[in-house]
């Protein structure tokens, strides 16, 4: 099964409480699509970079069996975030930002990779989610989306729109009770729900996630614990990437609760990877033994007799 990721890819700098580390890669559809390579190869990533861009970031995704196709060369400079983590690494300020390319970027799909039937428009702009879900020419598919912060504040409208056509919305908790218009997770995901999706998915960082689905069907797990936490910038994009992935590997577009549920697990485990090292660099290394470990670990932690 063919799978399509789109959002940004990106040069980081961050800084750490204990280090810090330059020229890294970044990006939603960056993390997405190599957390994605794990189950469903090739994974087509789609977006743009600059002249400036690191040509070892790219030799690296295409290496795990990302396929560069839908990735656009600029001759501008490419999009940079530039971020500093608190002591309780779940803070974070931003200190600069450098659109670029982003600035006046239009979402372009090769003919050749356009009918994949996973679709996953990463965190980017609505205006983008939507052209990548317009120039997407399979009649049948599933979409999974992430969104964030500034575009519930400033593009709400555009937002909603994106609702109605995706099939499960990936977001975290700060960002679901501000969408919805509620403090309470539950209402949230009930009211997101509403909005379109037929899954929902509210991310609560260390302490896993919460499922909603049809009939008021709710599931919920625990991440796998981290002793440390070198950097957790991506966490969120690889986990959305890993579900989609698993979901890839499936076959078919209509997935039952339980096969979401299924892929939640996978995409906690990827992303527990992402955040044991800067950027990309533990889950370029991961084995699947390794996967296969955590998944059984993160099940017997969750498990009781009666």
């Amino acid at each position: 099964m063919s799978i399509i990721i789109g959002g940004t890819i990106a040069i980081d700098n961050v800084s750490t409480p204990s280090a810090v580390a330059e020229n890294l890669l970044g990006g939603s559809a960056a993390y997405a699509s190599l957390a994605a390579s794990y189950f469903c190869q090739p994974a087509h990533l789609v977006g743009v970079v600059g002249h400036d861009f690191p040509a070892e970031h790219l030799a690296m995704l295409e290496d795990h069996g990302v396929s560069l196709t839908g990735v656009e060369r600029s001759a501008g400079e490419s999009f940079t975030w530039t971020g500093e983590y608190h002591e309780n690494m779940n803070d974070r300020t931003t200190h600069r930002v450098g659109l670029n390319v982003l600035e006046d970027w239009e979402v372009s799909i090769p003919a050749e990779i356009a009918d994949s039937r996973i679709v996953v428009p990463a965190n980017m702009s609505p205006d983008n989610q939507i052209q990548m879900l317009d120039r997407c020419t399979a009649e049948e598919k599933f979409v999974v989306a992430d969104t964030m912060d500034l575009w519930i504040e400033i593009a709400r409208d555009r937002l909603n729109d994106v609702m109605k056509r995706i099939d499960l919305l990936v977001i975290n908790e700060g960002e679901a009770r501000e969408f919805a218009g509620t403090s309470n997770l539950i209402l949230a995901g009930e009211k997101l729900l509403a909005k379109g999706p037929t899954y929902v998915v509210i991310k609560l960082g260390e302490f896993g996630a919460i499922l909603f689905g049809p009939d008021a069907s709710i599931f919920r797990f625990h991440a796998w614990p981290l002793r440390e936490i070198i950097d957790p910038t991506g966490a969120g994009d690889t986990f959305l990437g890993a579900m989609a992935g698993y979901l890839a590997s499936l076959g078919g577009v209509h997935f039952s609760f339980e096969q979401i549920r299924d892929a939640i697990l996978q995409g906690s485990i990827l992303a527990s990877f992402t955040c044991q090292d800067f950027s990309t660099r533990r889950l370029e290394r991961v084995t699947q033994d390794e996967i296969r470990q955590r998944l059984e670990g993160l099940k017997a932690m969750s498990h009781w007799d009666d």
